[in-house]
């Protein structure tokens, strides 16, 4: 369980304070399919961001499952990062150089894994067939279709076994075949791998497909 606890969230630009999260307080269940939802400027992307361990509340706790990560350095945030989260960013974040195969890989040695190199080989052969590009794992990200390179991203998540899995805008500029595909593959993620996804969207399509849905407005949860 993701718990938090009173989270706020301030910026400073020049003299001016920005409250991009005020008071926020809530739970996200084990094997929830989330979606954070708002207009621009409502504070989703920062909340999202604290939830993953990315950004620091100015007060307020984070915990998961039960450990206060409020006050981790940044050495224990990275380690919480690499073996309970997995992210999927809407620009995808590939390495442009490395191919599918790579890109994969590369989250699983940065995970620190310690599996033999056969076993890898065949977790990484697995997954992708799992997002459907057997066929592509010697491309590299500019020979892929946008779909394509965010399936990458969601098998680079994937392939560490994480807990949770946030998301940001994850169907964002596809059309409507691939992102329904992405969806589906989201949602057989969750109730097969049991992993939590909280992620931030506009998109109806994927709206739809939630369990659980948190308003904000102002930073605040309506």
């Amino acid at each position: 369980m993701i718990k938090l606890e009173n989270i706020n969230k301030t910026y400073y630009l020049g003299k001016n304070e920005v409250k991009a999260l005020k008071n926020i307080s809530l739970e996200v269940e084990d094997s929830a399919y989330i979606s954070i939802v708002g207009p621009s400027g409502s504070g989703k992307s920062t909340l999202l961001n604290i939830i993953g361990l990315l950004d620091k509340p100015t007060s307020g706790k984070i915990f998961i499952d039960d450990i206060d990560c409020s006050s981790f350095k940044e050495k224990q945030l990275c380690e919480y990062r690499k073996t309970k989260l997995g992210f999927i960013f809407q620009s995808f974040n590939l390495i442009p150089v490395f191919n599918v195969y790579e890109n994969i890989e590369t989250s699983f040695l940065i995970s620190g894994s310690k599996i033999n190199a056969a076993l890898r080989k065949e977790e990484i052969l697995k997954i992708i067939e799992l997002v459907g590009l057997s066929d592509c794992i010697k491309h590299l990200p500019s020979e892929l279709s946008g779909g394509q390179q965010q399936r990458v991203a969601i098998a680079r998540a994937l392939i560490k076994h994480p807990r949770y899995i946030i998301a940001d805008e994850p169907t964002a500029n596809l059309d409507t075949k691939t992102a329904f595909s992405i969806i589906e593959l989201m949602q057989k993620m969750n109730s097969i791998e049991n992993i939590t996804f909280i992620f931030t969207t506009h998109d109806g399509r994927l709206l739809s497909s939630v369990n659980k849905k948190i308003y904000l407005i102002d930073g605040e949860i309506q």
